[in-house]
């Protein structure tokens, strides 16, 4: 698990659901080495990229994504990659995902979200606790969206995007790459690349 934080906390416990017997977190931040998080009875036992390439490649163990901040998690995960690990999707099992959704590898899917039929998650994206996405959207690489938000039917999120807590998006609509919708939001009309937006209804307060 690479991320000792709590929303690594959160996506370790669900790899202990699915069936992963041990979790052993890495963290870039040198003063987690060593650190229990004694809920899951996991300790950090390795720090940084080429530690974690070692311990993982030698023994053919997955890295799974423990990052909630979009860029970083996009730029760990490719890291990860060029390094020769495999990224592992994560699904929680009391999560409700059609049997026609693809996962992208290293993304997780949350307690409570649905999913419904044809929709497409990108790489690296989280569907955070009691989400919903309804059928036909697609949602890009590094993606997250926040609990209890909720995307109509046929809705696109593009590349690193936020859907903050409780937010709504309208059916047929899309929101840009890398823009940021605040929690409790109403999406109603399309919303561009790189703006911070929030409101009811939404509407763009800033560009990023």
């Amino acid at each position: 698990m690479f991320g000792a934080s709590g929303h690594g906390k959160v996506v370790a416990d669900i790899a202990l659901a699915v069936g992963y017997e041990r979790v052993v977190f890495a963290d870039d931040d040198l003063s987690k080495r060593g650190l229990v998080l004694a809920s899951l009875g996991g300790q950090v036992v390795c720090v940084g990229s080429s530690e974690v390439a070692s311990y993982c490649s030698s023994r053919d163990i997955p890295v799974a994504l423990g990052i909630g901040t979009n860029k970083h998690r996009q730029e760990k995960a490719t890291e990860l990659l060029r390094l020769g690990l495999r990224c592992v999707a994560l699904v929680h099992p009391r999560a409700c995902v059609a049997r026609s959704v693809s996962v992208g590898d290293g993304s997780v899917v949350m307690a409570g979200a649905v999913v419904n039929v044809d929709t497409r998650i990108g790489r690296f994206t989280i569907l955070n606790t009691g989400c919903t996405v309804d059928h036909d959207c697609d949602l890009g690489e590094a993606v997250h969206i926040s609990p209890g938000a909720h995307l109509g039917g046929s809705v696109s999120i593009g590349e690193g995007t936020h859907v903050g807590i409780g937010a709504s998006v309208r059916n047929n609509l899309s929101v840009g790459c890398w823009s940021t919708i605040g929690a409790g939001a109403a999406v109603v009309g399309p919303m561009p690349d790189h703006v911070v937006a929030f409101g009811v209804p939404c509407r763009v307060a800033s560009k990023v």
